[in-house]
């Protein structure tokens, strides 16, 4: 069986093509879907990839959340089918209210660009299943917008129900609650994370192949059923 990952084009989305490379580097099938259309193409798990989708007018993700192809994918998330939101893609899970909180401007309201080490929390989820507790990788940072934030009750059910999926392991880049760089939801099929991991998929062109396991991972979640 081969597992078959639909990619959302959304209008300024930047990094569909890697992740599309990094699920056939993976052994998937990359299925690509527009923003604008109905139907999911019988998909098996589906990425949000980053970039500025419709511009980032208004708000980060907040015009892409109503695309014509969120109306399939919020009952499909709820369903229980694997969803990764990637930078833009995790601001618009937050946005369609599939995951909790708010990603907001950097502090020191700059862009970041850089490599950082990123420690894996949640193990439990479809696509951080084949890395260990605690594990360090490293993964690309490119945001503007990626400060992650929620109010003191609703990061306390975070961390109480191993919510927090990963966390910034060498210092604070961008201002977020806790460190946090990636979330899921109470289900763990839906996660979210502001670091790139279909930027390091390759040690040749990247820093080091530590993403490409979010990948792999989903693969294996799918064969196995």
């Amino acid at each position: 069986m081969t597992a078959r990952v639909g990619i959302v084009t959304f209008p300024g989305s930047l990094d569909d093509r890697d992740a599309a490379r990094a699920v056939t580097r993976a052994g998937g099938e990359a299925v690509p879907l527009w923003h604008a259309d109905r139907g999911l193409r019988g998909v098996d798990a589906v990425i949000l990839p980053g970039g500025f989708s419709y511009g980032d007018y208004l708000r980060c993700g907040a015009i892409a959340r109503f695309a014509r192809i969120m109306a399939d994918l919020l009952p499909a998330a709820a369903a229980g089918l694997p969803v990764l939101g990637v930078c833009n893609g995790f601001q618009i899970l937050c946005e369609a209210h599939l995951l909790p909180g708010v990603l907001t401007r950097n502090a020191g309201r700059k862009f970041i660009d850089r490599r950082l080490r990123v420690r894996i929390e949640d193990t439990s989820t479809p696509w951080t299943s084949g890395y260990q507790p605690g594990q360090e990788i490293t993964l690309v940072l490119k945001s503007g917008e990626g400060a992650y934030l929620a109010d003191q009750a609703t990061l306390d059910t975070l961390e109480n129900h191993g919510q927090v999926v990963a966390r910034y392991a060498s210092g604070d880049p961008n201002g977020s609650a806790r460190l946090i760089a990636g979330v899921r939801n109470e289900a763990g099929n839906v996660v979210g994370i502001m670091p790139h991991p279909e930027h390091a998929i390759d040690p040749l062109t990247g820093p080091g192949g530590d993403g490409l396991t979010f990948f792999t991972s989903a693969i294996a979640h799918v064969v196995a059923g």
